[in-house]
């Protein structure tokens, strides 16, 4: 998946033998890689947690010199360092980067245990009876994009997603369809622009404000913006999302201005956290009731879900 761990279109680093066990990582985000002339090397400037890294977390440039063992050999592949950052588990420490080659580009994570020598790979899930709650609880605190349906719902359906991701706009209609199905489900569409997309921030400002001044031109907004995402480039994108602004029914003026406000880009940088909170890392990233699905869910498992998540809250009654 473009996505996070898990999701549509995995970037699979082949060869475990020649690769690392980065195989697990993958997460594909992201358009086919561009192919490069260049050497292999970390492309910059990289994008690192702000917060001073400890004395047993791996720094940057070691992140980058292990990287430059595993994958360095091929001419064609690039990496940026996203996200270094103690994981929820003792001794670990997560790392994020993004991987592109000839044929795909993803988001990878694989953790690093506190001696500096051992890298490990796959998801960390949470355990118990109640697995999802504590994420559940995280988003209904955080939540800030638009939303549809009943506001007290048995059920929340929360997607992180990037107008820029392909996989993003092969979801759409499939959480469409389930929304169609499901009337008494609360959706919210969060904004997650991923680094490696040069419009994504600028479309996200976009969604940010006319889901706020207009619920229902942002749905359409977001849907004729997928659609769209072939044709629209970092030269034009303020001219293609004013223009499907204005056929929705926004004032795409207003819109223009109000996507490049500092508040609108707090508030785009807060939807970012919230998903790092509950461990997204790449787009779409889909949430029921708190529990994170593969962005490549097929429509009727989707329902599956959200219905058992339903029967759930009503035993609770």
């Amino acid at each position: 998946m473009e996505k996070n761990r898990r999701g549509t279109g995995k970037l699979m680093l082949r060869n475990l033998a020649v690769y690392i066990p980065l195989a697990a990582l993958a997460l594909a985000q992201g358009k086919p890689a561009t192919p490069s002339k260049a050497a292999a090397k970390p492309s910059k400037p990289a994008s690192v947690a702000p917060a001073p890294l400890a004395a047993s977390m791996p720094s940057e440039d070691d992140v980058n010199a292990f990287l430059r063992q595993m994958v360095g050999y091929n001419p064609t592949t690039t990496w940026k360092v996203s996200d270094i950052r103690p994981s929820e588990i003792p001794g670990l420490t997560q790392v994020v980067v993004m991987i592109t080659d000839q044929q795909s580009s993803g988001t990878n994570k694989f953790y690093v245990t506190a001696d500096g020598k051992h890298a490990v790979t796959g998801d960390i899930i949470p355990f118990g009876p109640k697995p999802f709650e504590e994420d559940r609880l995280k988003l209904e605190k955080g939540l800030s994009g638009p939303s549809k349906g009943p506001d007290k719902a048995p059920v929340t359906i929360v997607e992180f997603s990037d107008m820029q991701c392909p996989h993003c706009k092969q979801v759409a209609p499939i959480v469409e369809q389930v929304l169609a199905q499901e009337p008494e489900a609360h959706f919210v569409f969060q904004n997650f622009p991923l680094p490696g997309h040069n419009w994504a921030e600028k479309a996200a400002g976009y969604v940010d404000c006319i889901g706020r001044a207009s619920k229902d031109a942002v749905w359409p907004f977001i849907l004729k913006t997928f659609e769209d995402q072939a044709n629209i480039s970092e030269a034009n994108v303020d001219e293609k999302l004013q223009g499907i602004a204005k056929d929705v029914g926004a004032n795409p003026e207003e819109a223009a201005a109000c996507a490049v406000k500092p508040d609108t880009k707090g508030r785009i940088e807060a939807s970012v956290a919230l998903g790092k909170s509950v461990h997204v890392t790449g787009t779409p990233a889909i949430f029921v009731n708190g529990r994170m699905l593969n962005g490549g869910v097929p429509a009727d498992v989707l329902k599956q879900i959200v219905d058992f998540a339903a029967q759930e809250e009503e035993e609770k009654q």
